[in-house]
């Protein structure tokens, strides 16, 4: 079963290999990881796809929880959330085919974002089905690059407990100094 795992962390050198190694020491392979730093410089959010047993999964993530810099762990797998990705595309195009690129591009709204004697440069944005959808529609294009960013995910109901929020932070620190000592 693919499970989407968010993951509050202190923003630190090293804290993105401990991740990342709890998983591959399990036998897990990332599907996809997207980091970035939230409103708080000090925090980021990482957004962790992988395949793999319910089981394993819960073990991997009671884990992450006892690392230090980890603020705040959460499985997103059966939750309601809003899911994304950026996708770049490079396609051959010519004079005859780009009149079809570009209704190919209208239909799933992305954007032209750059164009040369011979490719159009593609991106959008939206859930896996919407990218994986465009991609089958632009393969007789002449599919030359694809960089996708990963996934990111949120919960549409809740919020994490975010540093910033009242209290957050002075509960973050007190894990930290309990887990020093």
């Amino acid at each position: 079963m693919k499970h989407t795992i968010s993951v509050l962390v202190e923003n630190h050198f090293g804290v993105l290999a401990r991740v990342a190694g709890l998983f591959s020491a399990r036998g897990f392979n990332i599907d996809s990881l997207a980091v970035g730093e939230t409103h708080d410089p000090q925090v980021s959010r990482m957004t962790v796809i992988a395949q793999g047993d319910d089981h394993v999964v819960d073990q991997i993530m009671k884990q992450l929880g006892k690392l230090i810099d980890v603020i705040c762990v959460e499985d997103l797998t059966n939750k309601d959330v809003i899911e994304r990705e950026l996708v770049l595309v490079k396609v051959g195009a010519n004079a005859e085919n780009r009149n079809d690129i570009m209704h190919v591009v209208n239909t799933f709204r992305a954007k032209i974002v750059d164009v040369s004697p011979g490719t159009m440069t593609i991106e959008v944005t939206g859930s896996e089905g919407k990218i994986d959808a465009m991609l089958e529609l632009l393969k007789p294009f002449d599919l030359r690059e694809v960089v996708r960013t990963g996934q990111i995910a949120m919960s549409r109901r809740h919020e994490l407990k975010m540093p910033g929020a009242k209290g957050a932070r002075k509960a973050s620190h007190k894990k930290t100094a309990k887990k020093k000592k």
